[in-house]
């Protein structure tokens, strides 16, 4: 329309006349002039090592491969990166978003606290945290599992399953972590570490504490109604179960016993912690418990 020539000038009409006859803008005008959807924009910026889709495939191939499942978009990074792709933690996220690969997760409503602080230690035998939780045997029926973990690097100290959930079993997992990290059981051989734990009644009962007094732990009971307290534990049950207890079946508890320790073995060797730098629990107490050896120049002359 707006190249018709009009009779009487002999010229064309014009875009902002016809566009001022038809009460409409000049950007409807070219907006509707326009042939198909107009293309998405790019995104800016470099590309990268590959693709979106290529990108793309990595990320499943990496979540394929790992034992652990619900593992956020930062650790499937992070392992893209021991892989040897490196990209932006950014651009995983987005990309796992769009093909509906984010882990699921919770959320609750906030309230009040009756603490403030963290419960996570610097140092590893520092605070050890304690908790029990239960499955089911296809012969033996419950079984309850007990775990001891580690408040400053979520390592897996002592794993044990039992028919029974009294004190004595409670104790198992913490023996286990004294006998391989501090050598021995014993009098006052573990003084200086603290035990968190809840209130139940086999952690709270007369021979679990005197037993953990003798070894040299101070206990450390969490607040009443309050399973923050006792997180890193908690943390690590939602885990074993999630990754282990939901997913497989055993037919006595032996059978559970054994394949809970090779778990911890695995779990110890391959979870990443992502507030160490994404390294995994043995590599964090290794760094923590190496000693400089000292050269030959600064060792001191015999007299």
């Amino acid at each position: 329309m707006s190249r018709t020539t009009s009779p009487s000038t002999g010229r064309p009409y014009g875009l902002a006349r016809v566009a001022r006859t038809w009460r409409v803008s000049r950007a409807t005008v070219y907006r509707h002039r326009a042939v198909g959807p107009a293309p998405m924009p790019g995104r800016r910026g470099p590309l990268g090592p590959c693709s979106d889709a290529e990108l793309v495939e990595h990320i499943r191939q990496q979540i394929l491969v790992s034992r652990f499942h619900g593992e956020g978009y930062r650790k499937i990074w992070a392992r893209l990166r021991f892989a040897g792709i490196r990209t932006s933690a950014r651009r995983v996220r987005r990309l796992m978003g769009a093909h509906g690969l984010l882990a699921p997760h919770r959320v609750g409503r906030r309230r009040a606290r009756a603490h403030d602080g963290t419960i996570v230690t610097e140092t590893v035998n520092t605070m050890w945290g304690t908790d029990m939780s239960e499955t089911i045997t296809v012969a033996e029926g419950v079984a309850r599992v007990f775990i001891a973990v580690d408040h400053a690097n979520s390592e897996v100290v002592g794993i044990h399953a039992s028919k029974s959930g009294n004190r004595f079993e409670a104790l198992e997992p913490v023996r286990q972590g004294v006998l391989r990290h501090f050598g021995a059981i014993g009098p006052g051989v573990a003084t200086g570490l603290k035990l968190r734990h809840d209130h139940g009644s086999n952690h709270m009962s007369g021979d679990f504490q005197a037993e953990i007094t003798c070894l040299g732990i101070t206990s450390s009971p969490s607040f009443v109604r309050e399973p923050e307290g006792n997180g890193v534990a908690e943390r690590f049950i939602r885990t074993l179960k999630e990754n282990f207890l939901w997913v497989h079946t055993f037919d006595t508890i032996e059978e559970l016993r054994r394949a809970l320790v090779e778990f911890a073995r695995h779990y110890n060797e391959t979870w990443l912690v992502a507030r160490h730098g994404h390294r995994t629990p043995a590599q964090v107490r290794a760094d923590q418990l190496r000693v400089d050896q000292p050269s030959c120049a600064e060792l001191p002359l015999a007299a």
